[in-house]
């Protein structure tokens, strides 16, 4: 049997064929884990199947480069908005604490954590900032994707006192999104990380993540500089659990190789995991983990979560290096401690 086409049948035939490769190519260009750089606007975005993840961003009003904001697998925000995008019912304390960042609040002296648009000018001098020098590459996957970046820490004296290179790995896994920071520390000096509470790692959650049970108070940093934090936010539904089975509150100044905060948003369940790594300085880490909505990991400053304890006060000599492995897991569900055994198994193998 032969078909016979005339021109004015095939033409229409031709732009449908067109018309639907034009959108199956987008479609396509879409999945898997993009890293996508903005440097004009000074940010890197990070989607997955061509939804938003999180943005590697170093903007004019902050101190250090972070990752901001966080979101899930279902499109919910986990990361709180305040300084970058403040959001009605937030509390507005601790201007530092932007998405998810890496620094340390006593480095030779200097305070590289509490820096911020909100300390006077008479103190920028006792402080220190991170600046981004640039991005050394970035790679897109299937299912993961990569950002490398070259930064410095500058002291309020203007010194630079550690080349920082950082790699982040962003990638999938069933029901969650992982993010692993690996920051190597190369010494351009003499530097000492004395041992204070407020390091290393930090991230400060959304409101409902905070704890139901977190009071009010004044928290002094290590200048003395007070900042007042109020009562618990509504809807705050925040619950920690360390890998040592401490939860809640007490999970603060504890030890563990993980520690895991689960809260919910009306019927969605969020659970933020962050995996400590045996070959990091301090391992297992001590747990900065407060009830009004930072999360962070401190392993540089035993004494300063156990008087018992020596202080440690890192040191590192011109040309030494220290590296920083750290894995942060956003679940849109519950997790047991089963499984976070198991991943922190798996992170432990994979970095070394």
């Amino acid at each position: 049997m032969t078909f016979k086409f005339s021109f004015s049948q095939l033409v229409p035939a031709l732009a449908a064929l067109v018309l639907l490769t034009a959108w199956a190519v987008p479609a396509q260009a879409q999945k898997g884990v993009k890293v996508v750089a903005d440097e004009a606007n000074r940010r890197v975005d990070i989607t997955v199947d061509g939804k938003p993840f999180t943005s590697y961003v170093w903007p004019t009003t902050l101190r250090k480069p972070v990752l901001y904001p966080i979101v899930d697998s279902d499109g919910v925000t986990v990361t709180r908005g305040y300084p970058l995008e403040p959001r009605a019912g937030e509390r507005v304390d601790h201007p530092h604490h932007a998405g998810l960042w890496f620094n340390h609040s006593n480095v030779n002296g200097f305070d590289f954590w509490n820096n911020s648009e909100a300390i006077k000018p008479e103190n920028r001098n006792k402080m220190g900032s991170i600046v981004f020098n640039k991005i050394v590459s970035t790679k897109s996957g299937a299912s993961r994707g990569e950002l490398v970046t070259d930064s410095t820490w500058i002291t309020g004296a203007g010194d630079s006192i550690l080349d920082e290179t950082t790699r982040i790995v962003f990638s999938r896994g069933n029901g969650a999104r992982i993010i692993d920071r690996v920051a190597t520390l190369k010494a351009l000096d003499h530097v000492v990380f004395h041992d204070d509470k407020d390091g290393v790692l930090g991230l400060r959650v959304a409101s409902w993540l905070e704890s139901a049970t977190a009071g009010g108070g004044v928290f002094t940093d290590s200048h003395g500089v007070e900042t007042k934090v109020a009562t618990a936010s509504a809807g705050a539904t925040g619950v920690y659990l360390t890998s040592e089975g401490v939860s809640g509150d007490a999970a603060w100044g504890t030890r563990g190789r993980w520690c895991a905060l689960t809260g919910h948003t009306g019927d969605h369940t969020d659970t933020i995991a962050i995996f400590d790594n045996p070959a990091n300085p301090g391992y297992p880490t001590y747990w900065h983990a407060r009830g009004y909505g930072l999360f962070a990991v401190n392993p540089l400053s035993p004494k300063a979560f156990d008087s018992k304890q020596p202080a440690m006060n890192l040191t590192l000599e011109k040309g030494q290096s220290a590296t920083f492995r750290y894995r942060i897991v956003i679940y849109d569900h519950t997790v047991t401690p089963e499984e976070l055994n198991k991943e922190a198994a798996a992170f432990a193998a994979e970095y070394k």
